[in-house]
């Protein structure tokens, strides 16, 4: 059985037993959270879409840790203008372990 939630303005494929990387959420390492904002369900050939959501579905998820990705380096440069900006940016996240799909 598997389901496409939405969190942090991303869409994600997620089965039981799967480790996730999201959007940081404010929640406490080992803490149990719900979302409830979940697009489609599917257990084989069987496929239930919401239009958005699907009315009672949630996912059941255990936070593992917090963190920040790799960095992202911004180069920006004007030739001949003698114009050189360098920027880093390292996006935070929160690994998640997929427990239940109701729905």
């Amino acid at each position: 059985m598997y389901a496409v939630i939405k969190t942090g303005g991303k869409q994600y494929r997620v089965a039981a037993g799967e480790k996730i990387k999201v959007e940081q959420i404010a929640a406490d390492v080992g803490q149990e959270i719900v979302i409830d904002q979940v697009l489609a369900v599917g257990n084989g050939a069987e496929l239930k879409v919401g239009t958005p959501l699907v009315s009672g579905a949630t996912v059941t998820a255990t936070v593992v840790s917090h963190g920040k990705h790799d960095k992202v380096r911004i180069f920006k440069m004007r030739r001949r203008k003698h114009y050189q900006k360098r920027q880093g940016h390292r996006q935070q996240f929160t690994e998640l372990q997929i427990g239940a799909i109701a729905g």
